[in-house]
């Protein structure tokens, strides 16, 4: 008996034939992504001599509706979530014919159907919204602008020198000086050796430009500006775990000793915003596992409840921050309590 020979060639196109089939099936039938978050972000290398913006902004929020064959939805829906991120499209003045000074709308659909990306993953921008963005065009001019330091507060810093003392930097015809701001680690090393760091002037909220070149600074010694306070009026609250309220309560043993006269070092400000606070000046936390040794007398320094403002300016501290007040207390169940009362 023979056997019938396998015709491979017919196989091969067969199986080339139902691939296609399937490929030209996915293609014809798009699919809609709608209502997926966007954002337009102005390409500000592209002319640094401009300042583009969208009202201000260095880019804009923006919600599209994507449509294209399905594995190209489900692989760009698939991207997008692992990386937590929206779709992004960058914005170039001089490519949409925007790069001279002047207010301009976009219309923005025209404008993300050009992107290059997406229509290289086979997908096509059906709707967008808004459909016009405001586009701000500035031009900035080269000027020489001398330095002031700062802190992250915005607070002014004395310096001993600032070298150079102005710097070229392309800003807006107004500005009148550039800026450089150190952060705490920064300050305490430029009272030793100088700092270097590029300025800045400000344009808008969080958007900025920076000097070509660094300059070199050097800050004054720290002047002493704290002076040694006593507080007599003082007072503790106590904060009593959510897990804890309503059955136990708390006794501190050494309360005289507790709101014994706070020593503290602080401005003049600082210290009256301290003592004039509705918060109590110290508080006594307990937490849930204090009941474990509810028969126990137990141990804990209590928190001063210095202005968070002034405490972040170093404007107020203990004069000795190794000698805080430290409470005793027990812990006493309401449930007993209410028992001996009933007896």
């Amino acid at each position: 008996m023979r056997l019938k020979k396998i015709k491979y060639g017919k196989i091969a196109v067969v199986i080339f034939l139902t691939v296609l089939i399937w490929v030209w099936a996915d293609l014809a039938l798009d699919e809609r992504l709608p209502d997926k978050p966007a954002t337009v972000v102005v390409d500000e290398s592209a002319n640094p001599k401009l300042w583009v913006s969208f009202n201000q902004a260095s880019s804009a929020d923006i919600k599209i509706t994507l449509s294209g064959p399905h594995t190209a939805i489900a692989a760009l829906d698939r991207k997008l979530r692992e990386r937590e991120r929206s779709l992004e499209f960058v914005f170039d003045a001089a490519q949409e014919k925007m790069d001279k000074p002047g207010d301009y709308s976009l219309g923005l659909l025209a404008f993300l159907q050009k992107d290059k990306e997406t229509r290289r993953l086979g997908l096509k921008v059906e709707s967008c919204e808004p459909e016009i963005l405001d586009v701000n065009v500035v031009e900035l001019v080269e000027r020489s602008l001398p330095v002031e330091c700062f802190d992250e507060d915005g607070i002014p810093l004395k310096f001993d020198s600032i070298e150079p003392s102005k710097v070229k930097i392309l800003a807006l015809e107004e500005m009148r000086t550039a800026r450089v701001q150190l952060s705490p680690r920064e300050i305490v090393q430029a009272r030793l050796l100088a700092v270097e760091k590029k300025p800045y002037v400000v344009l808008a909220a969080g958007q900025t430009r920076n000097a070509a070149r660094a300059v070199k600074i050097k800050i004054a010694p720290e002047e002493d500006r704290l002076s040694d306070y006593t507080i007599t009026k003082t007072t503790l609250s106590v904060a009593l775990s959510p897990t804890l309220l309503g059955e136990y309560s708390v006794e501190v043993t050494n309360l005289p000793q507790v709101l014994s006269p706070i020593a503290i070092r602080a401005t003049a400000e600082a210290k009256r915003t301290y003592e004039l606070q509705p918060l109590p000046l110290m508080t006594l936390y307990i937490f849930g596992d204090d009941a474990k040794k509810v028969a126990e007398e137990q141990r804990r320094v209590v928190v001063y409840n210095f202005p968070p403002e002034f405490v972040r300016k170093r404007e107020i501290e203990l004069k000795n921050p190794q000698q805080s007040a430290e409470a005793k207390f027990k812990l006493i169940p309401l449930s007993s309590a209410a028992a001996g009362g009933a007896d």
